[in-house]
């Protein structure tokens, strides 16, 4: 009898610490999912304005012959009413010159110009938004990317939604484009480990703190004066990751940082195959990733087995599932079963919010297991990068 109510209770305590363990896994999701809980849009701006401002948008690009005429006939068929468009040859050694001159004949709005020979220190995207920015006459400047895909309301509702959230510097997350299995499983992961670091809007706009705001350099828009305030992108030309310390120093200079979700305005396809998915992410996810951790020098030290631990925890439940079902450890089945429960069910909900098939989220273990093995790369090569033949240090 005792020996049977001895037994009783050490299976009680099992099951506590399974519970207990399954915390971490489950706790950070229902926080990532209640941030989320009611998200506001650009669908909820009118891309209406009284007295519209002129909004110049700068577009670098280096050997973008794949993207190039797509987005310069997108962003002419905004209905925005006072827009010039200029678009900065960066160097490029492939067909985006005479591509984006054929995509911009007739209008006048549109303006190519070449980005001068690259300076010592400076990334080459910096130099070439700084160079476009220097021809715009308007008083709100977008920077853009060149795979990017413009809705022909995003500028209208862009405008109007800075307007009303009073933000400085304002930018838009739009839709990603997946095609193959890679994208589809490194995508979410790391945008889940985006959204589990900075959370919505709203809790970016209360921030007290720089290094809790981000920006989506895909869509960043900005006054003019404050850009010229700032000191441009000379301000954070030594560094990978600039739409990020662009909103950090608008913040530091006191500004409002704001980023909204704008599924039906913008479109990227950001890489399409599993190579510019290691190389893209690679160059970003440590040497720029470092700049987000708060915590000073405490802060750096630590980010490297922080961001590890990610991918990790992830893919520990996914592993220890088959030998939990082998033993018939109830105790233990709870736990990897729950945990690895959790973050699917994430991923499910923000796969199915961006009109996703939920049914990818099942490439979160394969997705987990790519992104530990990014992260492994670059935290190997450190502040080193290399991207369209260039090669960097990031500071």
């Amino acid at each position: 009898m005792q020996c049977t109510a001895r037994l009783a209770a050490e299976q009680r305590m099992s099951f506590v610490t399974a519970v207990c363990l399954l915390l971490p896994w489950v706790i950070p999701a229902l926080v990532v999912r209640w941030r989320q809980r009611t998200p506001v849009t650009l669908d909820d701006y009118p891309e209406t304005i009284d007295d519209p401002p002129r909004v110049s948008i700068v577009l670098p690009a280096r050997n973008e012959a794949r993207h190039i005429a797509e987005c310069v006939a997108a962003i002419r068929a905004s209905r925005y009413p006072a827009l010039e468009l200029i678009v900065v040859d960066d160097h490029s050694t492939d067909a985006t010159r005479t591509l984006a001159e054929s995509a911009a004949r007739g209008d006048a709005r549109v303006r190519i110009v070449d980005a001068p020979v690259l300076p010592h220190g400076w990334f080459g995207k910096q130099w070439a938004c700084a160079t476009g920015a220097t021809y715009a006459t308007g008083t709100l400047l977008l920077f853009t990317d060149a795979d990017t895909r413009h809705a022909p309301d995003l500028v209208g509702r862009m405008v109007r939604a800075r307007h009303d959230r009073r933000a400085t510097l304002f930018s838009v997350a739009g839709t990603q484009e997946m095609v193959t299995i890679w994208e589809r499983a490194i995508q979410p992961v790391i945008f889940l480990l985006i959204l589990s670091r900075y959370g919505s809007a709203d809790s970016m706009e209360r921030a007290s703190r720089a290094t809790d705001v981000i920006a989506n350099g895909q869509c960043l828009m900005l006054d003019r004066a404050t850009y010229d305030a700032i000191g441009g992108h000379a301000s954070v030309r030594t560094t990978v990751a600039e739409d990020l310390m662009l909103a950090q120093t608008v913040h530091r200079h006191g500004g409002r940082v704001s980023i909204l979700l704008g599924p039906h305005q913008l479109s990227t396809r950001m890489y399409t195959s599993l190579d510019e998915l290691i190389r893209g992410w690679g160059k970003n996810i440590f040497a720029g990733g470092r700049l987000a951790m708060p915590w000073g020098r405490l802060g750096q030290l630590l980010f490297p087995v922080l961001l590890l631990a990610f991918p990790l925890a992830l893919l520990a439940p996914f592993l220890a599932l088959p030998f939990a079902l082998a033993t018939r450890d109830l105790p233990f089945l709870l736990w990897s079963a729950g945990a690895a429960l959790a973050p699917l069910l994430v991923t499910r909900w923000l796969l199915a919010r961006d009109a996703q098939p939920p049914s990818r989220a099942l490439l979160l273990p394969l997705g987990a297991l790519l992104t530990f093995v990014i992260i492994v790369r670059a935290t190997v090569r450190g502040a080193r990068v290399e991207w369209k033949g260039r090669d960097y240090t990031s500071r």
